[in-house]
């Protein structure tokens, strides 16, 4: 067996040398370094070669050429990752709608998973995560420059098991720990109803598969409850950590009926894509406000960018993530998979998302949550203990506690001075 290897990383290291070779030709061609950056491919297949014929202990071969192009990948951006076969398929899974775990978006920032947004109605979401809380210890191991898969697989598990973790918060003096129980999340990337006679209102909680199709169910609803035509439509994204570009891509497409939508610049040819609006299935011109906030991200900020820049929709909340980089996946021949960083992307005005987010028309102010998500104590009482002397209940509001949603419907009573004083 270890003659088979050595003749088999040996030949590999010929057939490498070779490929290199050629490189180095098409490098000097393209004007790159032909010395160099090419014929070092030549010093990876000699040191596989040694790690497989002389380390103290077996290797799957497997194991050491994932952890090659794994730390390849890791010395570029945060988004570009190498993905093992089982890696890519629960990744493809998440895009799907349904997956077991505690309904949370991160990615990795300063070396530790970072929260982008939790998902409404999850553990995660009701155990008052909030964006940019930093997850610093999961089940006693610490995260400090874990891969981002290795983390999603500790915070994965059977609906009903528990995991406990700490997070850390600008404000904190020392981590929160929390126990969540894992519940199996299926989400409705689309979620809509009335606020007021004429009014509607439409939250998309992440860009999935089937949301554009979701999307237009949703306004065929709310266009018949208006009695045809909709006076005003809010676009709710907050804590929407993105998807897939190209559902947000149609989505912002049925409120822009020409020009850009968004662009994409890097180094090749490809990258360099424009994508346009189109006006067949163009929504009416009805006035719409978009709310975003820190944990918009990525498609997202896409449609937001694009609403704005049309000035088709005020946007109001807070500022954005600013993911805006553009990753391709691509399937190898194991089925492991390659999601590289390609180009960035930029509004209809140019203006780049990438670190820079999108900047609402109007700000309105979160209110603010305790870190466990429970509710602060009224007049010095425990907040669990019950109230007496209650009032009847009443109707719920179609605001609910949302004082933000509320602050964000005003802007439709103040719309003719929004416009004339060039906020839209």
């Amino acid at each position: 067996m270890r003659l088979y290897r050595g003749l088999f990383f040996g030949l590999l290291g010929s057939v490498l040398a070779g490929v290199i070779l050629g490189a180095a030709d098409a490098g000097r061609d393209a004007g790159g370094d032909p010395g160099g950056t090419y014929r070092k491919l030549n010093v990876f297949a000699r040191v596989l070669t040694y790690v497989q014929n002389n380390y103290v202990e077996e290797i799957e071969d497997d194991k050491l050429i994932y952890s090659a192009i794994r730390g390849m990948v890791g010395t570029l951006d945060n988004h570009s990752i190498f993905l093992t076969p089982d890696q890519y398929k629960d990744m493809k899974d998440d895009t799907s709608g349904e997956f077991g775990g505690l309904g949370v978006e991160i990615h990795i920032r300063d070396g530790y998973p970072t929260v982008v947004a939790p998902i409404d109605d999850t553990p995660a979401s009701r155990a008052g995560l909030k964006t940019d809380d930093q997850i610093v210890e999961i089940e006693g191991r610490n995260t400090r420059n874990l891969d981002i898969f290795e983390v999603r697989r500790l915070l994965k598990g059977p609906a009903g098991s528990k995991v406990t973790f700490k997070i850390m918060r600008k404000g904190f003096k020392e981590p929160v720990t929390h126990t969540l129980i894992r519940e199996q999340i299926r989400m409705k990337s689309v979620e809509s109803r009335m606020l007021e006679p004429g009014f509607g209102y439409v939250k998309i909680k992440s860009f999935q598969e089937h949301s554009y199709r979701q999307m237009e169910d949703a306004l065929t609803q709310l266009t018949k409850q208006a009695g045809g035509a909709l006076r005003g439509l809010v676009l709710d994204m907050r804590n929407n950590p993105g998807g897939l570009f190209e559902q947000s891509v149609r989505i912002a497409d049925m409120f822009v009926d020409e020009g850009v939508i968004v662009s994409t610049e890097g180094r090749s040819r490809k990258a360099g894509d424009k994508e346009m609006a189109h006006p067949k299935g163009t929504q009416p011109h009805y006035p719409m406000i978009v709310i975003v906030n820190g944990g918009s991200a990525s498609a997202a900020e896409i449609v937001a960018g694009a609403l704005q820049d049309h000035k088709r929709a005020l946007v109001v909340g807070t500022p954005s993530y600013g993911k805006g980089s553009v990753q391709t996946i691509i399937e190898l021949e194991d089925h492991s998979a390659l999601k590289l960083t390609i180009a960035k992307y930029f509004t209809p005005n140019h203006r780049s998302i990438q670190d820079h987010g999108i900047a609402p028309d109007v700000i309105i102010d979160e209110p603010l949550t305790l870190p466990t998500g429970e509710k602060p104590a009224k007049d010095g009482k425990d907040a669990a203990a019950p109230e007496k002397d209650k009032e009847p209940k009443k109707k719920p509001h179609p605001f609910g506690d949302d004082t933000q949603l509320r602050e964000a419907f005003g802007c439709f009573k103040d719309w003719d001075a929004l416009m004339k004083a060039g906020k839209k």
